[in-house]
């Protein structure tokens, strides 16, 4: 049962850091939540409102608390179990479709936060998708640069430079069916545990007239493209890339049973990255039409956003955090922290760590060009910190990259 809590003036429901697993509905009174901003810094306070929510996706992420709560007032909050905040929102429609655009707006924001400090410089949509296609074309994905060709002349049918499109659409295809011809006959492999539980709800007959196939480096959303569909992957991997002035980024790669596609509908935004199959791969389809009547139908899949929603807002903060670092040794120290984050071992007293990671995945994460990571790495090596091997790294000690980051690491880019 969901527990009104009394507080006094000052009272701390909880702490920044705190593991609390416990969502709050403000009652009455007045909470205010205070952190610390990333890129500054600098305190930012926030107040919570009769009848918000508080406390929700550190709750629903399993993460740690990223703010302090705290009562200005007498106040009274109701605390709610995970189980007990799933059963109020999936009865809620109107909740459902308001707390996923705000979700949706925040990741939005720190993507834009992201972009500022890499220094991406933000293209019209036009201009956008074409050094999308062009960035495909200079490494030599072909087939997926005729996509997005495509996808251009689709969307945008009176352009001006159609007559240029078309032409650098034929020198792809050309240059793609020259390397179609010679990987033929490579067979289907669609890859699918069907353990996800958003795989198993959408396993009905009903939902086949949904699924559309995609062959290896089949463009399925190009980045900047207006966004008026979303998927969920069935079978195979979708890998999500950025153009990041003029150079393609790789993002992440999503497996069966994820979403992608769904903050530009949310959002009424342009595409936030290209997304494209590597592999073969079958998804659902849903377009944005019947996007509210699917989520609000199905509490479940509203759920499973949601949940998404915050692993991707957590995970963005998180490398935001390694590319406010001035510092560059701390900042790829910071790499190996969030590398060893995102894989826990078992044994935490084992200081050894091997992590499957080349130079240019490190420099990814970083924000840094290669050489700038490869000298970085470099000095690690030297001082026998870091193994580099051809397909992955062995940090000597864990602590060593904890203790780099908290001397070093304190100086953050904005206002040096």
């Amino acid at each position: 049962m969901p527990k009104a809590m009394q507080y006094t003036k000052g009272s701390i429901i909880y702490f920044e850091g705190d593991h609390d697993e416990r969502i709050f509905i403000m009652q009455q009174g007045a909470v205010l939540l205070t952190s610390t901003d990333i890129e500054s810094g600098q305190p930012v306070a926030e107040q919570v409102k009769s009848g918000e929510f508080f406390g929700v996706k550190s709750a629903l992420g399993h993460f740690r608390r990223e703010e302090t709560a705290t009562a200005l007032v007498p106040t009274v909050a109701v605390a709610l179990t995970i189980q007990e905040f799933e059963i109020l929102f999936s009865n809620n429609k109107a909740l459902i479709m308001k707390m996923l655009r705000v979700f949706s707006n925040q990741l939005r924001q720190i993507h834009k936060k992201t972009e500022s400090i890499l220094n991406n410089v933000q293209a019209d949509q036009q201009s956008g998708m074409l050094a999308v296609a062009k960035s495909f074309y200079d490494e030599e994905q072909f087939r997926s640069a005729c996509d997005v060709y495509m996808k251009f002349m689709k969307r945008y049918p009176n352009s001006p430079q159609m007559a240029d499109v078309q032409k650098k659409y034929q020198d792809a295809k050309l240059r793609a069916d020259k390397l179609a011809a010679v990987n033929r006959g490579t067979p289907v492999d669609y890859d699918d545990d069907g353990s996800s539980s958003s795989l198993k709800l959408f396993q009905l007959p009903a939902f086949e007239r949904f699924a559309k196939t995609y062959e290896p480096g089949e463009v399925i959303i190009a980045e900047y493209e207006p966004g008026d569909s979303f998927y969920l992957i069935q079978s195979g991997r979708v890998q999500l890339v950025k153009c990041v002035n003029g150079s393609k980024k790789n993002l992440d790669v999503l497996k069966p049973g994820e979403f992608f596609g769904e903050m530009a509908i949310l959002d009424n935004s342009a595409r936030s990255a290209t997304c494209m199959a590597a592999g073969n791969v079958k998804c659902l389809e849903f377009n944005k039409e019947n996007f509210e009547l699917l989520i609000t139908g199905n509490p479940q899949m509203a759920l499973l956003l949601l949940k998404l929603f915050c692993k991707r807002i957590y995970d963005q903060k998180r490398r935001f955090k390694i590319l406010v670092i001035k510092d560059l040794t701390a900042r790829i120290a910071d790499v190996f922290m969030l590398l060893d984050e995102m894989n826990p071992v078992m044994n935490e007293a084992e200081k050894q760590r091997r992590f499957n990671v080349t130079i240019s995945d490190v420099a990814h994460w970083a924000g840094l060009s290669a050489e700038v990571t490869r000298d970085e790495i470099n000095k690690f090596v030297e001082r026998r910190k870091i193994e580099v091997y051809d397909n992955y790294m062995i940090v000597l000690n864990i602590n060593d990259m904890k203790r780099t980051v908290d001397t070093r690491g304190g100086a953050r880019s904005a206002g040096l």
